[in-house]
Order: C-alpha cells, then structure tokens, then sequence
C-alpha cells in the first residue's frame, strides 16, 4: 500500500517529445530528496511541460497545486534584470551612467564613477555591509541600501565581481526609487506581472499567503561553512545573516527584496524566459527591446568570482551560460539560479524558457544541483 504522505502525486501535462523530462522531475522525487516542486518549459512560444507535484509543507499534508508559490531566492534576480534593461528602454536609467546620477548618496567613498552596468554584473565592491547585521537591519531595505550606499568598495570597481547575493537587493531598490520613486517589485508588478498576468511577485500580498510552500532546508551548510569563507564571503553570506526559514516569515515575504525574496512558480518564470528568448512580448506587451535585451545579456566581466570562487560571465543581472555550462549546451543561454536549487533560463537559439521550482533546499557540495543536471539535459534531448 502506497503512503499517501509520500506519494509524488505528478500532475500537469508533458508533451510526448518531452516525456524524457517528465521522467527526470518524477525521478527528482524518488532520489534527490524533493517534497514538492514545479517545472515548465516553452519552447518557441509553446508551452510543452507544465508539471507539478509532490507537497507545499514539510509534513507533506497539503498538496503542491497548480498555482502553488514559493520563494525562489536568488531566481528573483532574474526578473530584476529584465526591469532594469526595460527601464534603459523607457528612458529612465542608462546602462553606462553612473548610479550617483539617479542616488547621489551613493557617491560615497569613490563610488561616484560606478555605472548601472557595472552595479548589477557585481563589480562595484559591495558584496555585503562591512559588519554583521541584525535581522530587523536585513528586513529594512531602505536602511540597509543606505547602509550599502555608503560603504567603500571592498575591490577596485571593474576589475573583478564578487557575488552580491544579497546586497543587490537592497542596493536596487535604492537605485529605482531613487530614479522613479518605485521599488523594483513595486515596479514588476505595475508594469510586467499586472498587464501580462505572471504569477510573480517581489513583495507578497498577505491574502496570497495561502498559496506558498513552506520552505525545508538540508541542514548543511551553505558554501560548505564559514570556515571555508574567504573575506568576500564573510561579507556576502555571514554578515547578511540570511537563514533559510527566514523565507517562511511574512515579513520576509512581505519585503520582497529583488535579490531573494521572489514569490513565483516554474510556469511564471518560464513564461518570461520564454519571451526572452522569442519575440520579447507576452500578451502583445513588449517586455523589453531588441537592443536593450542585446546589452543586457552581453558579458560585462568574465573572472573567478570573489564571492562564489566559481569562473562567471555576468551581463547585466543576468548570469551568461559561457563559463557554467549549466543552462545546456549554448554559451549564450542566460538566466539566473537560486539558493538551493530553484533556475530559470532562455536559451534563444532553441527558442526554449525554463524554469523549475521547489521547497527542498540543497547545499550540493562540489558540484551542481543534481535535479538541475537531471532535467537540463532531459530538456535538450527533447528538443
């Protein structure tokens, strides 16, 4: 007799040609320890795998449904940079002007040269605040960009990046509310996820509450522990304490920072990849232009990160598959992962928007997610 507790319980629908991945998601259940999930996969437009499964809580009593959120870490920092490179459209921000233009402040202690371009491929110095702060500081983005804005870098700007985990968060939100009077989730919502319908938000209504999964964690720790950090990333992960649950609080929730805090699902972060790889619109709403798409997924630093001692390409918010190799075959892919396992990506020459979500934390240790190696390639043999 089958547990109803743990039964995978898939729903949704995989063409044919895809059935490979059903296969891959079903199996991510059984052996990599997943409790509830969704995954999605456009390609030239169309949808092919919309599948969901598995349980929103850690009791596995409520059942993972269609349109389940859950917070999807740093995948939010993908849905960033599509704002940023729409605001260069409007007319509002410039990719190579520096931030102090829009936020004077952030002029501080040399800063004054540090352009838009540079902020959001990493390579301004601020990966974190100089000393540990307290959870009511991590929750005020407000005080914490100030914090931000007025550090020195902690590298010379240009010429390397270091992860800014979390840092970038705050540090957006200090840059659009300062150039347009709007947070970056205030202005996802008004301006993508309102007139093109996403399910994704940066800043959760309470009556939304009911729809997120509870997030679990492994238990190991992160970037295999502070004893392994070096002194980028003391200022990355241990002085911005960000803990797992933390994701489990409404005011965590509330916040929304764009650089962690996204509510969304697999279908709402395929679907804006999928038009980032297509035709750049969704329900005839231009997300963003050819040129300015074009700028913000060329490579503005390709290194050793400081932060995630890993080779990157950051183009502008977004990472750039040439050095991971972890959004299939295609150095031009481009995305964003997230703490733990969530990913999502578009690949333009397949034509393909990616994306999966899930509740269950991992902290792989020397190698990739193996939920993300299992349903990438699954993806690309279909294709």
């Amino acid at each position: 007799m089958t547990d109803a507790k743990t039964a995978t319980n898939i729903a949704g629908h995989c063409e044919k040609p895809f059935a490979a991945v059903a296969d891959a998601f079903e199996n991510n259940f059984k052996q990599h320890g997943d409790i509830g999930a969704s995954f999605c996969v456009y390609q030239h437009g169309d949808k092919v795998v919309d599948l969901w499964g598995g349980h929103a809580d850690a009791a596995r009593t409520r059942p993972w449904e269609e349109d389940t959120l859950v917070n999807v870490w740093s995948t939010t920092k993908g849905m960033m940079a599509l704002c940023v490179a729409r605001l260069v459209d409007q007319g509002r921000l410039e990719f190579e002007r520096p931030v102090a233009d829009y936020w004077p402040e952030f002029a501080a202690n040399g800063k004054d040269k540090v352009t838009v371009a540079q902020l959001f491929s990493h390579q301004a110095g601020l990966c974190g605040p100089e000393n540990e702060i307290s959870k009511d500081l991590l929750l005020n983005t407000d005080k914490l960009g100030a914090l931000l804005a007025a550090q020195k870098p902690q590298w010379p700007v240009g010429e390397r990046s270091g992860y800014h985990a979390l840092s970038i968060g705050p540090l957006g939100d200090g840059l659009f509310k300062h150039a347009i009077g709007k947070s970056v989730g205030e202005y996802f919502k008004d301006e993508i996820a309102g007139p093109c319908g996403i399910d994704f938000h940066m800043g959760l209504p309470v009556s939304e509450d009911g729809r997120v999964a509870e997030i679990v964690h492994d238990g190991n720790p992160q970037a295999g522990g502070p004893d392994n950090y070096n002194a980028y990333e003391k200022r990355a992960i241990q002085n911005a304490p960000l803990e797992p649950y933390l994701a489990n609080d409404r005011a965590w929730r509330a916040q929304g920072t764009p650089s962690a805090g996204g509510q969304g699902n697999a279908r709402s972060v395929a679907t804006v990849y999928s038009a980032l790889a297509t035709s750049r619109t969704i329900n005839g709403v231009e997300l963003v232009s050819e040129a300015a798409l074009n700028h913000a997924t060329s490579i503005q630093i390709e290194n050793e990160d400081l932060v995630l001692k890993l080779p990157m390409s950051w183009g502008v918010g977004f990472g750039i598959n040439k050095l991971m190799y972890i959004y299939g075959p295609n150095p031009k892919a481009f995305g964003h992962h997230g703490w733990g396992g969530s990913f999502g990506f578009a690949d333009p020459d397949k034509g393909l928007g990616v994306a999966y979500t899930m509740n269950y934390m991992r902290e792989p240790v020397d190698a990739p997610d193996p939920r993300l190696m299992a349903l990438v390639p699954a993806v690309f043999a279909s294709v």
